[in-house]
């Protein structure tokens, strides 16, 4: 079993900028393909970033070029960086693991997820 624990969700203005955290519980983190990924109200959830457990990283194009994900493996976390924070970025964000795909872009791949975090980007 995984547990994953998002943070750094917030409120900030456009053009502005957060760093949102999951930290993964278990010793096999580096094995992982880790995932963010997002929903905003009356929508479905979409992916946006993923990483690979040897670190290839791949992104939704709306966040290209303004987000990157990265890891940290030493302490068993994935971090997603989103600069130029727009309005309609507004969501909660999840985190996932998938412990079995390479790469992993929709959710029925991954296996665990997060709690969520909430990011509210005002216009």
């Amino acid at each position: 079993q995984v547990q994953l624990v998002e943070s750094g969700g917030g409120l900030v203005q456009a053009g502005g900028s957060l760093r949102l955290s999951c930290a993964a519980s278990g010793r096999t983190f580096s094995t992982y393909g880790m995932g963010w990924f997002r929903q905003a109200p009356r929508k479905e959830r979409e992916f946006v970033a993923g990483i690979s457990r040897t670190s290839t990283t791949y992104y939704v194009n709306s966040v290209k070029g303004r987000f990157t994900i990265s890891r940290d493996n030493a302490k068993n976390t994935v971090y997603l960086q989103m600069n130029s924070l727009k309005p309609e970025d507004t969501a909660v964000y999840y985190c996932a693991a998938d412990v079995a795909f390479g790469i992993a872009t929709t959710s029925d791949q991954y296996d665990y997820w997060g709690q969520g975090t909430q990011v509210t980007v005002s216009s």
